[in-house]
């Protein structure tokens, strides 16, 4: 096999997204769309990746490592933009050439189009598609024995005939080219069209009339090539992608409970025999193991989960929670937090930047910031931890087997020692010692008879 060169078409302007954000860079079940063909290219074994950016550079910080950007300064058409890539193409290489808006292409087919394109020793193989509705398509266009003559474009009244647009087999817009076919063929496009632009399948022609191999290859499912060009084809290739994505968990052994109430992005890992109850969102690099309990109601983003964990109604953002530890509900696990095993961050915590040790519990009612904490630790309800001054931010260090008792304020920097209590309704502004009980209370004065003293003042 050639070495495999793949370019990915994605400088257009994408206006009818009626969006600020680029349309390539628009989220798809936590990818840009943008990234789906480059990775779909990767996936098949791209030597090498190209990606076509605009000259507003929208693309420069956005794409894979080891990905090479090109600008095409001029938008003039399809066969503008991979003239804009020519400098990157090997003339011996096979050069898949895929639209940046066609997310659901995947690895496999563009391995089977490659596959077809070698065995035939054709110039260019295009993939195809029968679409039931092909509006908006350009048409296929055969000889009388079958072989592809080249593609009608529809985009404007009059550019096809009516027997032109009765053909149901359109272009995908995805190529398969020998290089050196491709780059003599690219010094040849003219901007003979309504459009004024130079398109990409004007080659098919030139390279048929040179005696070469011209041929279609037709992809088996045509939900493979579907574009986005607008808010509601992408609603509509992320409904069939996320679906994708839960299939994938589910034969490797995940139970989705509700899949129509369940988001999770591609970026996404889950262990076997992990449960995901309703309305749950998994987001960005989550990675969840084995016999977990996730949901219902419940968010991750960039969380890390060790095995048996159960989290019910909780929002989790870029924390790790190790085996056996529970979360919720009502819980609020925010960056830096560690939940170490069999820990416990209950009814309605929040808890950020912290590492609670193993077997230690926040039960309910509290806020942990900033804070560490050994093993075997109880903190009573409302437990505060007291960690900006106005200026800085300091740790609380709570040692091993240390119990505070409800309505507790440590006010950092401030260590309690291992087997420490505090009292009810305590400011810790000092340590205390191991062992020891904290009080920080003023003493209780009742002021008799302050009721009827009270009412007798009133106006």
């Amino acid at each position: 096999m050639p070495t495999l060169t793949a370019v990915v078409l994605a400088a257009g302007q994408g206006t009818r997204m009626r969006s600020r954000v680029p349309k390539m860079l628009h989220p798809l079940c936590g990818r840009p769309l943008v990234g789906w063909p480059i990775a779909a290219a990767l996936g098949a074994g791209a030597d090498r990746v190209v990606v076509v950016d605009s000259p507003a550079n929208t693309l420069e910080d956005e794409l894979p490592e080891g990905v090479t950007r090109v600008v095409q300064a001029v938008p003039d058409g399809t066969g503008g933009a991979v003239q804009a890539a020519a400098a990157e193409i090997d003339s011996a290489a096979t050069v898949v050439v895929l639209p940046g808006d066609v997310p659901l292409v995947t690895a496999a087919a563009i391995e089977e189009l490659v596959r077809a394109h070698v065995k035939h020793r054709a110039a260019v193989t295009m993939a195809t598609m029968t679409l039931a509705d092909p509006s908006g398509y350009g048409r296929i266009v055969r000889d009388e024995d079958g072989h592809v003559k080249g593609v009608v474009e529809t985009k404007t009244a009059g550019d096809a005939t009516p027997e032109q647009l009765a053909i149901r087999e359109v272009n995908s817009s995805i190529f398969a080219f020998d290089g050196g076919a491709l780059l003599d063929a690219l010094q040849a496009l003219t901007p003979d069209n309504a459009q004024g632009e130079l398109y990409l399948p004007d080659v098919l022609p030139a390279l048929r009339a040179a005696g070469l191999t011209v041929k279609a290859h037709e992809l088996h499912d045509p939900q493979l090539a579907l574009g986005v060009n607008d808010r509601v084809q992408l609603a509509a290739v992320r409904a069939i992608a996320q679906t994708r994505i839960h299939a994938a968990h589910g034969r490797a052994g995940v139970t989705i409970v509700d899949p129509a109430a369940t988001l999770i992005d591609v970026g996404v890992a889950i262990g076997e025999d992990t449960t995901i109850e309703p309305s749950s969102f998994l987001r960005g690099t989550t990675r969840i193991g084995r016999g977990c309990s996730i949901g219902p109601l419940t968010t991750l983003i960039d969380a890390t989960l060790h095995d048996e964990v159960t989290i019910p109604h909780s929002y989790v953002v870029g924390a790790e929670i190790e085996s056996q530890a529970t979360v919720g509900p009502f819980a609020y696990l925010r960056p830096g937090t560690v939940l170490r095993e069999r820990s416990k961050a209950g009814t309605f915590v929040e808890i950020k930047n912290s590492d609670v040790g193993r077997g230690s519990k926040v039960p309910h009612l509290s806020y942990v910031g900033d804070a560490d904490i050994g093993e075997d630790v109880n903190l009573g309800a409302a437990t505060i931890t007291a960690n900006y001054d106005g200026s800085n931010k300091h740790r609380t260090t709570i040692g091993d087997r240390v119990h505070t008792s409800v309505d507790t304020t440590l006010i950092a920097p401030v260590t309690l020692g291992d087997d420490a209590y505090t009292a009810a309704n305590s400011a810790i502004t000092k340590n205390v010692p191991p062992g020891a009980l904290g009080v920080a209370r003023e003493r209780q004065t009742n002021i008799e008879g302050y009721a009827d003293r009270k009412r007798r003042t009133k106006p």
